[in-house]
């Protein structure tokens, strides 16, 4: 079920919904327009479409800023990617890769009253829920405990950005005096545990929450907090009860004909062709399109670094470069035009480099070779490379419908995350031999599928092996943490895996030292502990709410 049947709480909700358009801090919630019409099971289901309807960052009229994949802040605002374009494009964004973050620059606001909005719509649930009497005993506790994990998830996404917030349940009332003076894990948890208490093992609908899900993200939340015992019973129930495995090949993780597989856990859903005019496509990611002749046409944005090329390059033994992987660089073609000549690199590389990353003379899934810099805004300014892993193939946008949507689902979590995060809770237990056979399942998973030529050929030198062993403590975390880098990488994960780890500063210090000599700008760019971990609030809120309630972090 694509999107949830969107199209039905467009008709039902939003012509009865008032205020969901802005978040609860920018002005008053008018509450639910014709609650009698809504106060039935129909009624209800209707309203938790629209709450579910969020997950994708967009429904606030907000795109980029907002997008499900975090791509700013999860991956542009880390050593995986570069905001991209050229200078003077959304030039906001570049003050994130900076760390030079002003809480007036309009991205945050955005994400704010987006996931708020996301927030206050859960809350419709439960209002609702509360005056309907045509549920039964089962089917309330069903649809509060999936609001609840909406509420949840949504606090979640908050907190990961800007860490003091304010906790929104259903029985606040005074909205412009609510302050984030608290610490709010205690409330997402207890969300969290209602859901894994209530829900359904089995989903109800294609992009449901699951009790396994809540499990998910409960267990992650924990891990946010580095409150390992916590999150080890859930991991363990997840292995090995759920209805989870690794699919055979990594790609099947972000094609649309493999979406909603057995090893997505919450899957954001999005389609085209369905009536939308694109809207129901993957606009959170709109300008992450390769530029020029490219497919999309536009815009150019989201460039991985060259810090995360090199760390998929691979020894002799088909082992990652822990210690010196950045001294250097995967070949590439910058500075060089499409019809100049250029061979790729022909060291060791991890297969899984062409999945997620476009770069010259590789095929770039069934568009053809990517020609280099035909297909970039500006080389001088963000490099050679282009994001490709969820990048649809040629059939899967909606053409010249809307050339830039794309009916690639985001798989917010996946069970190879939850995999990772039974090694790291290995790894500090110093249960080496799980972390070592848990790192060497996604090894092998990457080995069996490699991007091929036209001629059926591996289209670079793919080596990938596994570990032999891992010979201390602080070997297996760094070979853990990295592990999760290639695996994940420019999912949205990368920054917020540097903070919860507290090494943002040191690893992020060590990436700008030799960056700012390859892209200029970001020359004097430094990562302050103790401040650059979290991001501003938005001053427009601040504004709302007064600045003796919403405090700035």
């Amino acid at each position: 079920m694509k999107r949830l049947n969107l199209i039905q709480y467009i008709i039902i909700v939003l012509l009865t919904l008032q205020g969901c358009g802005k978040s609860f801090l920018e002005k008053k919630p008018l509450g639910l327009g014709n609650e009698e019409l809504l106060a039935t099971k129909s009624g209800v289901d209707a309203v938790l479409i629209g709450a579910y309807s969020l997950l994708d960052g967009v429904g606030s009229g907000f795109t980029f800023s907002s997008s499900a994949s975090n791509w700013i802040y999860g991956s542009v605002a880390s050593d995986d990617a570069y905001k991209g374009s050229d200078v003077g494009d959304q030039a906001q964004i570049t003050t994130i890769e900076r760390y030079v973050n002003q809480p007036d620059i309009a991205v945050f606001n955005e994400k704010w009253v987006t996931v708020y909005d996301g927030v206050s719509r859960a809350n419709d649930v439960l209002k609702l829920i509360k005056k309907t009497t045509d549920m039964s005993e089962a089917e309330v506790a069903q649809a509060t405990a999936e609001a609840r994990f909406l509420r949840a998830w949504y606090h979640f996404e908050a907190k990961k950005i800007w860490n003091m917030v304010p906790y929104v349940d259903d029985n606040v009332t005074d909205f412009l005096n609510l302050p984030n003076d608290q610490d709010i894990w205690p409330m997402i948890e207890a969300d969290l545990q209602f859901a894994v208490d209530n829900l359904s093992p089995t989903k109800a609908d294609v992009g449901r929450a699951s009790q396994w899900t809540a499990k998910a993200v409960l267990a992650k939340v924990h891990m946010f907090q580095r409150d390992y015992q916590s999150a080890k019973p859930l991991l363990d129930d997840i292995i090995n009860n759920g209805p989870f495995a690794l699919v055979d090949n990594f790609h099947d993780n972000f094609k649309v004909a493999t979406e909603n597989n057995i090893e997505s856990i919450l899957e954001v859903q999005m389609s085209v062709g369905d009536g939308g005019s694109g809207q129901n496509g993957f606009w959170g990611d709109n300008l992450n399109f390769p530029y020029g002749s490219g497919p999309g046409g536009c815009c150019g944005f989201f460039q991985p670094s060259q810090n995360l090329v090199n760390a998929f390059k691979t020894d002799a033994d088909g082992l990652p470069l822990l210690d010196n992987f950045n001294d250097e660089d995967v070949k590439n073609d910058e500075g060089l035009a499409s019809s100049d000549p250029f061979e790729p690199y022909t060291g060791n590389l991890d297969p899984r480099l062409d999945w997620t990353v476009g770069r010259r003379g590789i095929p770039f899934l069934n568009w053809g070779d990517h020609p280099g810099r035909n297909w970039i805004r500006d080389q001088s300014f963000a490099g050679p490379y282009t994001f490709k892993k969820f990048f649809a193939a040629d059939g899967d946008n909606a053409g010249a419908e809307s050339p830039r949507a794309n009916s690639n689902n985001y798989r917010a979590l996946r069970y190879a995350d939850v995999l990772l995060m039974r090694a790291e809770v290995a790894v500090e237990e110093g249960d080496l031999a799980m972390a070592l056979d848990i790192v060497n399942q996604i090894r092998r998973r990457a080995a069996n599928e490699v991007v091929t030529k036209e001629d059926g050929t591996p289209a670079a030198t793919y080596v990938v092996k596994e570990y032999a062993s891992f010979p201390s403590q602080d070997y297996a975390r760094r070979a853990v943490r990295f592990e999760r880098r290639l695996e994940l990488a420019l999912e949205g994960h990368r920054f917020f895996d540097l903070v919860r780890w507290d090494v943002a500063a040191e690893t992020l210090n060590t990436y700008l030292t030799k960056e700012q000599v390859k892209r200029t700008y970001l020359q004097g760019a430094t990562f302050t502990k103790g401040k650059n971990e979290y991001f501003p609030i938005p001053q427009a809120q601040i504004d709302i709410m007064g600045a003796d309630v919403l405090k700035q972090n």
